[in-house]
């Protein structure tokens, strides 16, 4: 259910999930109409999730250590105006660069651990993603096949590849095909529940689940796909309706 609400429950904003962050800036989404867009199935999702914690997750007494957390004023003051930065560059206040010269600027000088400790792994697989969505692109065969497919369902086109390529690489390779956002950007979202390789959240999941439970990743990814493609059927199935009304 973690994984569920991790996928799901980002779909609302543009930095909400990554594949949202393209396509808001690959399309030019006015953010008004984004959040419109994402609403019926992000409160959908919302609403589905919490009915399944209740009625399948066992209750468990909650323990919290009587420590005193305490924070450092200033660190704390500068890291809320970076957030703040990044946030404002995303709503395309001000320029995207500002923050790529500042940011890691500020971080070298007073937590340089913070860029040492960065997923350089994972931001270079997200080249990737954009260098194979680019090349398949460009041949002639998958331009014609994705172009006609995007043309005749976009939603599920859209769906379905996300379980076969992820959510990420299938929003870079669609958006070359349709000038549609906004079936694109559902099917992206919704198709990231699914199968384990329907978004990269659900594979770091399954990582750290048999990191530490060894022996049980059968029954992990039982339990998984039944509740992940029960998702993905209703929310798919939902977003028809209220696209067809």
């Amino acid at each position: 259910m973690q994984n569920i609400a991790a996928n799901l429950g980002g779909m609302l904003t543009p930095f909400g999930n990554p594949q949202n962050l393209y396509l808001y800036q690959a399309f030019s989404i006015p953010t008004g109409d984004f959040i419109a867009t994402m609403l019926p199935p992000f409160c959908i999702s919302v609403a589905l999730i919490t009915l399944c914690c209740l009625v399948f997750v066992k209750r468990e007494p909650l323990e919290m250590p009587d420590k005193k957390v305490t924070l450092p004023k200033g660190r704390t003051i500068i890291y809320s105006i970076l957030f703040t930065l990044s946030i404002v560059i995303v709503f395309r206040v001000i320029p995207y660069w500002i923050g790529l010269i500042v940011i890691p600027a500020v971080l070298f000088f007073m937590d340089k651990k913070a860029l040492k400790d960065v997923d350089y792994g994972l931001l270079f697989t997200f080249v990737a993603f954009f260098i194979f969505a680019g090349n398949m692109a460009r041949i002639s065969a998958v331009e014609r096949l994705f172009g006609y497919l995007m043309q005749k369902n976009p939603l599920l086109v859209s769906v379905l590849s996300c379980q076969v390529i992820s959510n990420v690489p299938s929003a870079i390779l669609l958006s070359q095909f349709t000038s549609n956002y906004v079936p694109l950007l559902l099917g992206v979202n919704i198709g990231g529940v699914g199968t384990l390789i329907s978004s990269l959240a659900s594979l770091i999941t399954f990582r750290e689940y048999t990191s530490h439970n060894p022996g049980k990743a059968g029954k992990y990814i039982l339990v998984f796909s039944a509740f992940n493609f029960g998702f993905l059927f209703l929310l798919t199935g939902a977003q028809y309706l209220i696209l067809a009304l």
